[in-house]
């Protein structure tokens, strides 16, 4: 782990860090507007550090674990928004950190020197495909806070106008695995387009689909016994969350998963 860096990209991210912590502590001491503007100015810093990232690079800047986790930084305020007003979801509190926790590795871990696209990656589906992910990944992150929360606090004692906890993963699953999907398909018709085929059998594509198919088992596995095992819907969704991590920390890193992915 790396020192502070004093660049406008490394301050822009700790500025969003800081307001994203912020906001959480003034949640908790239960200054409700506060904490929203904490929470919007640290959306705009992770903002602007992102288009400050693309002007610098000239590129979508998600070429890099650098970058994506740059990236879902920005992801999280919508995100929160979204499910609110549309699905009933709350849990903001955690979203914001979470927010932390997904621009940590940004700020302190991985190395944000620029650099240029490989060939493989100068294809227009590169953005889509990479994007597309990101948003499901962090999609499924808050619907994993939604099941650990349904297994901590058993009573599920909530706001009347929100939806359990089991239920509130289960919509945000809803939400994330068509975007899982599509991801999964745009790397295959990226792949045909870079080399030639639609499946070359590599570990980051075999984790892509472990992780689909895990979520796959999550919506047969509460189809069929609907919330009367509703501990192990949960962990079902835990379960999908750390697919989500080995495919995109482990199989990145780890020397041992090498293939036609390892530029990330």
């Amino acid at each position: 782990m790396e020192t502070f860096k004093f660049t406008t990209q490394y301050l822009l991210i700790y500025t969003a860090m800081l307001m994203y912590l912020l906001a959480f502590v003034a949640i908790v001491l239960r200054y409700r507007k506060l904490s929203h503007g904490f929470y919007v100015a640290g959306f705009l810093a992770a903002t602007v550090a992102f288009i400050y990232r693309w002007h610098h690079v000239g590129h979508v800047p998600m070429q890099n674990l650098f970058e994506v986790f740059l990236a879902m930084g920005a992801m999280i305020y919508p995100l929160t928004v979204f499910c609110r007003r549309a699905l009933s979801v709350g849990s903001g509190s955690m979203d914001m950190l979470m927010g932390v926790l997904v621009l940590f590795p940004a700020g302190f871990i991985f190395d944000g020197h620029p650099r240029q696209l490989p060939p493989a990656l100068q294809c227009w589906l590169f953005a889509p495909h990479v994007a597309v992910y990101m948003f499901s990944y962090i999609i499924m992150a808050k619907a994993a806070v939604q099941a650990f929360c349904q297994l901590l606090f058993r009573n599920d004692l909530r706001d009347p106008q929100l939806v359990s906890y089991e239920e509130g993963t289960y919509r945000i699953i809803c939400l994330g695995f068509p975007m899982l999907s599509l991801g999964l398909f745009l790397g295959s018709w990226w792949g045909k387009l870079a080399w030639g085929d639609f499946w070359g059998w590599d570990p980051k594509e075999l984790w892509s689909l472990a992780t689909w198919l895990i979520y796959l088992g999550y919506f047969h596995f509460r189809y069929m016994y609907g919330r009367k095992y509703a501990r192990i819907n949960s962990l079902w969704a835990i379960l999908g969350m750390t697919a989500v991590v080995i495919t995109l920390l482990w199989v990145n890193l780890a020397a041992s998963f090498s293939g036609l992915h390892s530029y990330a």
